[in-house]
């Protein structure tokens, strides 16, 4: 019996030093998502930037921003919670995705600019093709 009020005691302390969360901080999360959502659907839909490079940028912006939020709002993880341990684990979790995503664009874009044809030859029919190297169409034999 002695153990079990122990276990129940531990989980009260457990309890009152991790906050989950109350209502008020999952409606002003909700709220915070919602607005973070819509302002980039209106960006991309209204053409309300002309500069397309722009759009993008301020659409990951949000992005990054809205993940920040479920993390803080929903997930719970502050430098209070857990001993920052889970902050930690958060910010090493998320260096390894920023390398990944850096990783996979550096490669398709390195991809994109050796591997493609090259575009100015595609309009001029009259072009010597470098022996070796064919124009992608078949052969028509005269």
């Amino acid at each position: 019996m002695a153990h079990h009020a122990h276990t129940h005691a531990h989980d009260d302390h457990h309890g009152a030093e991790h906050d989950h969360g109350s209502l008020k901080s999952y409606i002003t999360g909700f709220v915070l998502s919602v607005i973070l959502t819509v302002i980039p659907f209106w960006l991309v839909m209204g053409e309300v930037l002309e500069n397309r490079t722009a759009t993008i940028l301020l659409v990951a912006l949000f992005a990054a921003i809205q993940v920040i939020v479920h993390v803080v709002y929903f997930l719970h993880v502050t430098p209070h919670a857990e001993e920052g341990w889970t902050l930690t684990s958060t910010i090493f979790t998320l260096v390894v995705v920023v390398i990944m995503i850096a990783g996979s664009v550096w490669v398709m874009y390195n991809m994109n600019a050796n591997m493609m044809p090259n575009h100015e030859m595609g309009g001029n029919l009259g072009a010597v093709v470098p022996e070796g190297q064919g124009s992608g169409e078949p052969e028509n034999p005269r």
